[in-house]
C-alpha cells in the first residue's frame, strides 16, 4: 500500500468539516493501527497517525469506517461549547484573576481549583463511554453518505474493531470496546440485545 495514495484516497472519504480540522500522518513506528492524541483546547491541529503496514491488513470498508470513526471522535471534542462547566472555568478564571489583583491567596487558590476540577471534568466527558458511542454513530451517518447501508456500515465498524485487536497483538477487546461492539451488533441487526438505558 502507497501511503501517499491511500491518504489521498481517505480525504476523499472524509467530511468536508474534518479536512479543515483533521491531518493525516504515516507513523510506521507506532504499534496501533490508528491513533489520535486527545485535542488540547490551544492546539486546532488535530493529527490522525497510521501506521500503514498494518492498515493495509484491513479491507477497505473497515479502513473507511475506523477513519470515520476517528474523525467523528475528534471533531465531536469541543471545549468551548458553551454549557455550565465551560461557565464554571471561566467563572474561575475570572475569579481568580480578580482575587490575585487583589492579593487573596485563598481567594486565588478556591477559583483555581474551582476551574480545574471543571475542567477535568470537560475532559473527562469527552474521553468517555458516551462520546465513543457517538463517534460511532456519526461515522455511521456519514458512511451513509458514501454509499453505505445503516447495516453494512455498523457492521463494518464492528469487524473492524475486532480486526485492530487482532493486528494490534491483543488478546481482548476494553470494556469501551465490548459497549462499542455490542451498540454496533444491534445497530447492524445482528443481535437483540440493544444498549441499557443508562448508556444511551
Amino acid at each position: 500500500m502507497e501511503p501517499n495514495v491511500e491518504i489521498r484516497r481517505l480525504l476523499d472519504v472524509m467530511p468536508a468539516s474534518g479536512r479543515m480540522t483533521t491531518k493525516i500522518v504515516s507513523k510506521p513506528e507506532q504499534a496501533k493501527v490508528i491513533d489520535a492524541s486527545f485535542p488540547q483546547p490551544w492546539n486546532q491541529a488535530r493529527p490522525i497517525y497510521i501506521n500503514f503496514d498494518l492498515w493495509r491488513r484491513l479491507t477497505k470498508p473497515q479502513r473507511d469506517l475506523l477513519l470515520l470513526q476517528m474523525v467523528s471522535w475528534l471533531t465531536g471534542v469541543k471545549w468551548f461549547k458553551p454549557n455550565i462547566y465551560q461557565g464554571v472555568v471561566l467563572a474561575g478564571l475570572l475569579g481568580g484573576l480578580l482575587e490575585a489583583a487583589q492579593s487573596d491567596v485563598v481567594g486565588v487558590a478556591v477559583a483555581g481549583g474551582l476551574s480545574a476540577i471543571a475542567t477535568f471534568r470537560i475532559w473527562r466527558t469527552n474521553k468517555s463511554q458516551e462520546s465513543e458511542l457517538n463517534a460511532d454513530a456519526a461515522a455511521i451517518r456519514i458512511a451513509q453518505r458514501r454509499g453505505y447501508s445503516e447495516a453494512e456500515a455498523a457492521q463494518h465498524l464492528l469487524s473492524a474493531i475486532e480486526a485492530v485487536a487482532k493486528i494490534e497483538g491483543r488478546s481482548s477487546l476494553d470494556f469501551t470496546e465490548l459497549i462499542r461492539c455490542q451498540n454496533l451488533r444491534a445497530i447492524a441487526g445482528l443481535s437483540a440485545v440493544g444498549m441499557p438505558e443508562s448508556y444511551k
